[in-house]
């Protein structure tokens, strides 16, 4: 009906969301002064639960819970079809899905045999994003970032921000703001209407840290569930709910994420995004993201076989040392002994450059080479980006599109149009500390190499990337660091490196759906 394709699966975890939410529902009914039935006044006496805050691990049915399953019980089971509901989330896609969930839901023969009676949908009001029934109440969908609609009775906020908006700086405030500013205005009764706030946690100062923080916690009641179970943090709420765990490291729903999942999904997050998603502990967002001890060493004297060299070039044209400097690292694809694909660190250099040197005058004695060391000292941006590509023998030359880098590509293109590599201008829509963190998973899962000797130190201009990696972003200069996360995001993106996991998972695919061999001839 809801998620036909997916068998369901108890767990205790569900439980306690559903009795928080029955608190909330009777905490709004007593204080409208309804006759609520008899079993839930019993259960829950007078509480008071107009707020609440739930943190949970990504995939452990909390959408279906509070945004479908939700308005449905209070209208049918609870005979209330006159509550409204406003939910809302970060994006429009996922208020308009959990509605028709909803709608799809209410609307079924299941429910309709049950509670038809009391719950039949208008026909002028019957849309993707609000459905409206004949007792008035109405489940509205709407997007977090234009946070508009009428009033309602209960007011649920799922996910307010996606990933990407809480390594924004920017995005992130502008979500904070609408929650303090715009949701509680969206309320049918300041005095007894309900908020919930349900989301894995994504940032220190996302809308979790922002009520966390707060005096009273705004009045929030907090459901904290980790993925792994942490003695020191237990979750106790005021409805007598306990976490009812007691290993350390005990998972939250085994059934349906047992430990090699976990433990593969961990890996692909990284440790940083397993701290807030699945732990729901963020860590700090700041240096560390590129540990030193994420570089795989690679101390063979000579390189492996690349199967693609990738140039990422992150670019400045100005000789002015107080100026940013641009940067360029070289990378090669390979294939280590499991034959699993790599990234090494082969080349880098961060210059101060114009963008055309002031060449001097080939001799007539001299041969190419000659030539190139005698005038490297004066090449500009472009000699230097065209001399990598050539040296290294470079597949794909990445420039980031910003008006120095177009530029860049263009005089590249139109100097050097017989050569091999081809140029491609990725966007970033993130700033430079959300595109580390993008890329950081995959230094962590081990994917990334650089050359040192058998003492741990690799050349300078190795050393160099990595110094400034591991300072990031209070390092002075961020340009290395934005070249090497622009070329590992690039390379995930193709595909021409993966997590192991991901691998295997291909692989079991490509063994499900391989056709079985036929016999030469007849037996």
């Amino acid at each position: 009906m809801v998620e036909p394709g997916q068998p369901y699966v108890h767990n205790w975890h569900i439980d306690a969301l559903c009795d928080h939410l029955e608190a909330a529902f009777v905490s709004e009914g007593m204080a409208a002064g309804d006759e609520l039935e008899s079993w839930i006044v019993e259960k829950w006496g007078s509480a008071e639960l107009f707020r609440l805050l739930g943190n949970v691990p990504p995939g452990t049915m909390k959408s279906l819970l509070v945004c479908v399953f939700f308005p449905a019980w209070v209208w049918g089971p609870m005979r209330r079809p006159n509550k409204r509901f406003l939910a809302t989330s970060h994006n429009e896609r996922n208020a308009v899905r959990d509605t028709m969930k909803c709608r799809r839901l209410v609307q079924s023969r299941w429910y309709q045999r049950r509670w038809g009676d009391l719950v039949t949908m208008t026909g002028d009001q019957n849309s993707k994003t609000k459905f409206e029934n004949t007792a008035t109440g109405f489940r509205q969908g709407v997007p977090f970032k234009s946070l508009t609609g009428e009033r309602a009775d209960f007011v649920i906020l799922d996910d307010p921000m996606s990933v990407a908006d809480a390594l924004s700086d920017a995005d992130r405030e502008a979500a904070n703001v609408t929650f303090r500013e715009s949701l509680t205005t969206r309320l049918n009764n300041p005095d007894r209407s309900v908020i919930i706030v349900i989301m894995q946690r994504l940032h220190e100062d996302d809308t979790a840290g922002v009520i966390l923080s707060a005096p009273d916690r705004m009045g929030y009641e907090h459901i904290m569930l980790p993925m792994r179970f942490d003695p020191e943090r237990r979750c106790e709420t005021s409805i007598g709910f306990r976490d009812p765990r007691t290993e350390e490291g005990e998972l939250l729903f085994k059934a349906r994420f047992p430990m090699h999942v976990v433990n593969r999904d961990e890996i692909a997050l990284g440790p940083i995004a397993t701290a807030g998603q699945m732990q729901q502990s963020p860590k700090p967002r700041g240096g560390q993201i590129l540990k030193r001890d994420y570089w795989q060493p690679w101390t063979a004297k000579k390189y492996p076989a690349f199967e693609f060299i990738i140039a990422s070039a992150d670019t400045a044209y100005t000789e002015k040392e107080e100026n940013d400097p641009s940067a360029c690292t070289v990378w090669g694809i390979f294939r280590d002994k499991q034959d699993r694909a790599r990234m090494m660190l082969i080349w880098a250099w961060m210059r101060h450059l114009e963008m055309h040197g002031q060449l001097p005058e080939k001799l007539v004695s001299e041969t190419k080479a000659q030539y190139d060391k005698r005038s490297m000292p004066n090449w500009g941006l472009v000699q230097w980006l065209a001399y990598t590509c050539r040296r290294f023998r470079v597949d794909k030359l990445l420039i980031e599109a910003k008006a120095t880098g177009i530029t860049a590509a263009q005089e590249i293109k139109r100097l050097y149009r017989e050569e091999n590599w081809s140029i491609e201008l990725p966007s970033p829509t993130i700033d430079k500390v959300a595109r580390a963190h993008t890329a950081e998973p995959s230094f962590a899962a081990g994917l990334i190499y650089a050359p040192c000797d058998d003492d741990g130190f690799g050349p300078e201009w190795a050393e160099k990337v990595i110094d400034q990696a591991e300072s990031f972003p209070k390092s002075k200069y961020k340009d290395l660091v934005d070249s090497a996360t622009q070329a590992v995001t690039w390379a995930r993106k193709k595909g021409l490196i993966a997590h192991d996991h991901e691998v295997a998972v291909e692989l079991r695919e490509q063994m499900m759906h391989r056709s079985k061999e036929k016999a030469l001839y007849d037996a």
